[in-house]
Formats: structure tokens, C-alpha cells, sequence
């Protein structure tokens, strides 16, 4: 198999094509298939028409899975593999969940800018989520480029937000709509954990923002002041010449690097279609305090 990678914006993304995934990866094709990652953050692998064994399989290549989902209600599970996220408008029957569903109100979270699992001590490498069932509109995914986002600061606000540490929690992110309907279990498993706000992406060895809806606090920041500079950093970062905009065929497979992008889903009719997608995610290394920088 020959890889052959198309670039689909100036910064970020590209399409990968020539390969088939239902067949194990060599060590060289995962080299190559690592690279492009490291150049373009964000790969579309069309027409992969994967089963849940083979998307983990390939998901195995580059890393270990990780090891819990983070999600209310994380018992109500439809899918065969318990580490395989479940990012549908489906119950554990196969239907639409319900417009006051506790999973659909969570679920609305991923509407908003926000790094997989930057709430987690060990933050995730690379996420794969593969379009099993699409609605006929709407529900596209964007991505936007930390590293481009960082070397466009000025220098003196480089110079501000260099050595920042945040907390990241599923509470701080859900709260931004309202939403707080968590157990006590719930609360416990999101409690908040720390991350560097600039990390060096160590495949490429360029700067990165690491920024995340899920962040709801800079260390030694009185909060309000935190959060506006947040946003503005989140403003920054998104600009339109960041960001790819990815529109869903069926069965496409698309990986990114949790490490240097951001990403959000756009809304869709669902009340009304299904639609199935299914999330591999790896997890990094280390804490990022722990990561040179």
C-alpha cells in the first residue's frame, strides 16, 4: 500500500488516501502515517469502511488506548467495546435519545472549542473518529491549529502565557451551558486537573497552545480575569485562515492530534437523524507538567 497525502488547507489537514485500514498497518505505514500527523495534524481517511475490531486495531498502532470514557450515565452503553467512545444521539437501544435526555444535554459540550480529554491527569494523543450513519445535513467537525495560533501571539503575550498552568474539568465546560445535573460519583471522576497552557507538540518540536473549553482556571488568576483571557486567546486561535472545516461522508475515518489542535462539532438536526460515529482515543505519554517544554 502506497499512502498518498493531499493537504486540504494552508495550516492544518490533510486527506490520506491509498491505503486500507481493515488490514494491519505495517511498521513502515505507521511511520509514514505518524509523519503526516506530525506535519498536518489533522488526517481524513476516506471510504474506510471499518468494524468496531478493526478501528480499535488500527487505533493500537500508534499508542494505548485509554483506559476509561468520560461521560455521565457511563454505565448506559451501547457499544461492544467499553473503551470505544460513543459519539452518537443514540441510546443503548439503537434510538434517538430523548430532547431532555442527561446524555444529549452533556453531549451538547462538544459543540464548543475544546481538546479530547485535556481533563484528564494524562492527557489523550490522538483521537479517530470513524462516520458510521450521518444525518443529510449539518454535523460537520472543525479543527483549528494551536501551533499556527502560537506563533501568530505577539511576543509579549507569548512571553505572558508561556509558563501558565490551568485546570481543566468536565464540570468547568458543561457549566458554560448550564448544564451541572452531575452524581457525586460524577463529580469525583471529573474533579480538576492541572495542564500547561503552551506545550511543545514533540513530533514536530514547535510551540503549541493547549486550549479547551473544559479549562476554567489559570493558577494565581483571579478567575474573571483568567476566563477573559481565555477567551481571547480562543478567539485568536479560531480565526477562519486556523481552521479546517471537515464535512462528513460515510465511513470516513478522521484522526487528530489532541496535542496541537482544537476542535468543535457543529449542530444538526437530532431530534429528527441518527447519526452513529465512533471514537478511538489514545492517550499520551505523560501529564504535560511532566513534558519538556
Amino acid at each position: 500500500m502506497e499512502l498518498k497525502i493531499t493537504p486540504l488547507h494552508p495550516h492544518i489537514g490533510a486527506r490520506a488516501e491509498g491505503v486500507d485500514l481493515r488490514q494491519a498497518l505495517t511498521p513502515d505505514l505507521a511511520r509514514q502515517i505518524e509523519a503526516a500527523m506530525d506535519r498536518h495534524a489533522v488526517l481524513v481517511f476516506p471510504g474506510q469502511d471499518l468494524n468496531d475490531d478493526q478501528q480499535m486495531a488500527f487505533g493500537t498502532a500508534f499508542g494505548p488506548i485509554e483506559g476509561s470514557r468520560a461521560t455521565v450515565d457511563v454505565h448506559r452503553h451501547r457499544l461492544a467495546h467499553p473503551l470505544m467512545n460513543d459519539i452518537s444521539n443514540l441510546d443503548e437501544n439503537g434510538e434517538i435519545l430523548g430532547p431532555e435526555d442527561r446524555r444529549r444535554m452533556f453531549n451538547l459540550g462538544n459543540r464548543l472549542w475544546h481538546t479530547d480529554s485535556s481533563f484528564k491527569a494524562t492527557p489523550s494523543k490522538y483521537s479517530m473518529l470513524h462516520a458510521r450513519l450521518i444525518p443529510p445535513e449539518g454535523g460537520e467537525t472543525e479543527f483549528a491549529d494551536m501551533r499556527a495560533a502560537w506563533d501568530t501571539l505577539t511576543p509579549k503575550l507569548q512571553e505572558t502565557v508561556r509558563d501558565m498552568v490551568c485546570e481543566h474539568s468536565l464540570l468547568f465546560s458543561r457549566a458554560l451551558l448550564g448544564f451541572s445535573g452531575f452524581n457525586e460519583e460524577e463529580r469525583r471522576q471529573f474533579a480538576p486537573v492541572r495542564q500547561r497552557l503552551v506545550r511543545r507538540h514533540a513530533g514536530s518540536g514547535r510551540r503549541s497552545l493547549f486550549l479547551s473549553a473544559h479549562i476554567g482556571r489559570i493558577e494565581g488568576w483571579p478567575v474573571p480575569e483568567a476566563m477573559a483571557l481565555l477567551r481571547d486567546l480562543t478567539e485568536h486561535a479560531t480565526q477562519r485562515e486556523f481552521v479546517y472545516q471537515h464535512r462528513w461522508s460515510l465511513h470516513d475515518l478522521v484522526v487528530w492530534d489532541n496535542r496541537c489542535t482544537m476542535h468543535r462539532g457543529r449542530p444538526y438536526d437530532d431530534k429528527q437523524y441518527r447519526r452513529d460515529m465512533r471514537r478511538v482515543t489514545l492517550s499520551d505519554t505523560a501529564p504535560t507538567l511532566e513534558q519538556a517544554v
